[in-house]
């Protein structure tokens, strides 16, 4: 095992609920529910997104409340407990800082890299920053710059730079679409089993 490992796991879908998932159900707006599983342009989503909450007076404040009322997903604060008691690990995730918060300290407040939305001083969500461009390819290649080895994990289009670019990768809890996309890469259900196939790795 050698101390140059830097595990990058996504956050949505693999240690939370997709947020705008769950934001859709508490809103009764459907149209919400369009996460990067079905849409792989990012910026394309997001301006969907911005969109369809100044259609609905919709702002911060509201999906803030949404995530007070999230819990990450059964044993996912375990497995990282445990993977972080191993190896460095760090979530990388398209989300932004002012969602985050509140679910990384329900996981013990693990490193994290974001992006940060634009918030006008009534609450409105006016546009959003992305940290760089393709951020979860992009810092895997800076760690391996710096002479790091990755191993990451994701369920989602926007983690397939970053599974393709590191030493090993993985999906776990992706859809049958992605899985049968990208049969090169071992999918996982079950956190015991990713965590077992990471520990192979290291």
């Amino acid at each position: 095992m050698s101390d140059l490992n830097i595990v990058c796991l996504d956050m949505e879908g693999v240690l939370v609920p997709e947020i705008w998932i769950a934001f859709a159900e508490a809103t009764g707006i459907p149209e919400l529910k369009k996460t990067t599983r079905d849409e792989p342009d990012y910026d394309k989503l997001m301006k969907y997104r911005i969109g369809i909450l100044k259609e609905h007076g919709l702002g911060l404040k509201e999906i803030q409340d949404t995530i007070a009322t999230i819990e990450p997903m059964p044993g996912a604060k375990e497995f990282l407990d445990e993977l972080r008691s191993i190896t460095q690990v760090i979530v990388l995730s398209d989300t932004f800082t002012q969602f985050a918060m509140p679910l990384m300290k329900k996981l013990g407040y693990p490193t994290l890299f974001c992006n940060t939305l634009e918030v006008a001083p009534n609450g409105e969500i006016t546009g959003y920053k992305m940290r760089c461009d393709k951020s979860k390819l992009t810092t895997v290649k800076a760690l391996q710059s710096v002479g790091f080895d990755t191993i990451a994990s994701g369920d989602s289009f926007n983690d397939l730079g970053m599974i393709e670019a590191s030493k090993a990768g993985f999906l776990f809890k992706s859809t049958e679409s992605i899985k049968n996309q990208f049969p090169q890469y071992p999918a996982f259900e079950e956190y015991s089993d990713l965590l077992n196939a990471i520990k192979a790795a290291l």
